[in-house]
């Protein structure tokens, strides 16, 4: 199906040499949007939606399985990811803070993916060849290598046009080659906006190619940094640099599912310490009462009393309502508890909820 609107160029592919197009950390910034923050959301919800995540970063480490046994650094044990598999989970400090989160990809018996965060490339590059063992070889690929994702419950549809019917086979947090468009692939399912999704991994000299000819499906329309931030709130995913960072253990974020104390790792001692004398603060979801929204910094109070900060907040397009996520002191953040977000200019009623805050998504279907 043809797209008669009109044809948008994937910046970073296409324009990576304006300047003014860096982020704060010096790295390539996807545009904050395209038609409109709730338009691009809904979209998403709808259709499909193209995001261009060209800035993120991407490592291939080489190793016999039982070297990267004793990786010491990922969470999760490395050596126990399915080849074809993706596992989520995080690098930490020795305090247990968070180095950053990022996703492990099995691409052979004795080859993995790292898919990190732009702002922690650098940072997390020079972590990994400092506490893996000398026998894992590491090669940052990032530079050329092009992230493109697309979201929506008519992402495998579209996808399926270019792919062919084996993306219909492709489970939840698995990923597999495909030839799309006659340039060789990595295609996974993991997806950050509640909405069935797929990451397509492509050498980055083929990205504008590949953006304009999936841009031509008319069912499918670009998304920018705004739709992608209101859609993983809505699902309660934290991001990096706002909502956990290396001040945050995986515990205090509601991670714990996602960290193996079976298996050594640096920043393990100290999260077992935090385990057995318990947290003081927790990473709670709100909603508000109206449409008002809260913002980044505002304080979080109970029965009038100061018990935290908001890390996130926005209207929530899906839902009519403002949402956020922040952290409570312990014992302020059970479901239900009535709360007063404040700064210097207004008062915002709400009350602490369940996550995910929205409920009707594809990601698993």
């Amino acid at each position: 199906m043809k797209n008669t609107q009109l044809k948008y160029t994937p910046l970073l592919s296409i324009h990576k040499d304006l300047s003014a197009r860096l982020g704060p950390f010096g790295g390539w910034m996807m545009p904050i949007q395209y038609r409109g923050i709730i338009a691009e959301h809904n979209w998403t919800r709808q259709s499909a939606s193209l995001f261009d995540i060209c800035h993120m970063g991407e490592f291939l480490l080489r190793a016999r399985a039982e070297d990267i046994s004793k990786d010491g650094v990922f969470t999760s044990s490395l050596s126990s990811i399915p080849v074809g598999s993706c596992r989520y989970g995080f690098i930490l400090n020795e305090a247990g803070g968070i180095v950053d989160d990022l996703v492990a990809y099995r691409m052979g018996e004795d080859e993995w993916m790292f898919v990190v965060n732009a702002a922690t490339k650098d940072k997390d590059l020079a972590y990994l060849r400092l506490n893996l063992p000398s026998s894992v070889v590491i090669e940052d690929i990032s530079d050329k290598t092009a992230k493109l994702d697309i979201q929506g419950p008519l992402s495998a549809v579209v996808l399926k046009a270019f792919a062919g019917e084996r993306i219909d086979a492709l489970g939840y947090y698995r990923h597999g080659r495909f030839e799309l468009t006659g340039q060789d692939t990595v295609i996974s399912r993991t997806g950050y906006t509640g909405e069935l999704g797929f990451e397509i991994y492509v050498d980055r000299r083929l990205a504008a190619q590949l953006w304009q000819v999936i841009l031509a499906d008319e069912r499918v329309r670009p998304a920018g940094l705004g739709a992608r931030d209101t859609l993983r709130l809505e699902m309660c995913y934290p991001l990096y640099g706002q909502d956990i960072d290396e001040t945050v253990t995986p515990l205090e974020a509601g991670f714990e599912r996602f960290v193996d104390l079976k298996k050594d790792f640096l920043g393990k001692p100290a999260l077992l310490r935090q385990r057995c004398d318990g947290l003081r603060k927790r990473l709670a979801v709100f909603v508000s009462e109206t449409r008002q929204s809260p913002r980044h910094g505002d304080r979080i109070y109970a029965e009038g009393k100061d018990v935290g900060f908001v890390t996130s907040g926005s209207f929530a397009p899906s839902l009519g309502i403002g949402i956020g996520m922040g952290y409570v002191e312990n014992g302020y953040d059970w479901i239900g508890a009535r709360v007063l977000i404040k700064n210097e200019r207004s008062k915002l009623p709400a009350k602490i909820s369940d996550r995910p805050l929205y409920m009707k998504g594809t990601l698993r279907k």
